[in-house]
């Protein structure tokens, strides 16, 4: 893969220019292998239609939402400090993430700590480019397919952020399905609530199975995610089911970076 250059605040600032959007990489996007090629999809979108973006690039810090949904508030507060230090020392304004989780910290969580910014889920972008036309999607490869989406909790449930991952695979020419449960019924990927980071408890089922099994019960060509967790959750689950030859688990940014051959 070709490498993609991308501006730190840092690179601007000294550089005398000033971004329209600071792009919140997130832990996953930085360092999960997989994640990785979301945060490129997302890179690639933002490239294409000229958006003037920067990363913080090693200042940027861990949102502090697994610290604080384990109960470690203390931690939580200290990451999320230091990172408001960084934000307002820059005076960022406006920021997209592709990951659900720092989506809901940064908006929700760091007002009360003197962070205050416009914070979109790159899934709101993707739709608010199309709308005004500077984004124009075609099927290209996924013309035709099914396609199921899985909500991410933070998306959804947390943030009523429904509609603007389904507009932007609708716009792909494909067959999009819904699971029994879908939308405010979404049912969790396992990951959410610091899960990702610890042991299954005792039981008789994986909550990643459950969900995987609801999407695979559809018969999909792709399920669509728009979180790294539920990414790498299902992508868990599909290979449980030995479907992953049948069904790929991509990222909505991945679906339109593919589709446009970005």
């Amino acid at each position: 893969m070709s490498k993609i250059e991308v501006k730190t605040m840092s690179d601007m600032i000294a550089a005398g220019e000033t971004p329209e959007i600071l792009f919140w990489v997130g832990c996953s996007g930085s360092f999960d292998d997989r994640a990785k090629k979301i945060t490129k999809a997302i890179v690639k979108i933002l490239n294409h239609v000229n958006i003037k973006f920067a990363i913080l690039g090693a200042e940027e810090g861990c949102t502090g939402d697994p610290a604080k949904r384990a109960g470690n508030e203390f931690l939580f507060q200290m990451q999320a400090m230091q990172n408001i230090s960084v934000l307002n020392g820059y005076e960022i304004k406006k920021i997209v993430t592709g990951c659900p989780h720092c989506f809901n910290t940064i908006k929700n969580e760091y007002p009360a700590l003197g962070g205050n910014y416009e914070v979109v889920h790159h899934t709101q972008l993707v739709q608010e480019l199309i709308d005004t036309g500077k984004l124009k999607v075609q099927g290209g490869e996924f013309k035709g397919k099914k396609i199921v989406f899985h909500d991410p909790c933070y998306l959804g449930r947390a943030n009523d952020v429904y509609e603007a991952p389904r507009e932007v695979i609708q716009k792909l020419d494909v067959e999009l399905m819904e699971m029994k449960r879908s939308r405010a019924k979404g049912l969790c990927c396992g990951a959410g609530g610091a899960q990702m980071f610890k042991e299954a408890e005792k039981g008789t089922k994986e909550v990643n199975n459950e969900r995987a099994e609801e999407a695979l019960a559809l018969n999909p060509d792709v399920i669509a995610v728009g979180c790294p967790f539920c990414n790498t959750m299902m992508t868990d689950g599909v290979k449980h089911f030995n479907k992953e030859d049948k069904t790929k688990v991509l990222d909505v940014a991945e679906l339109i970076a593919n589709a446009n051959d970005l």
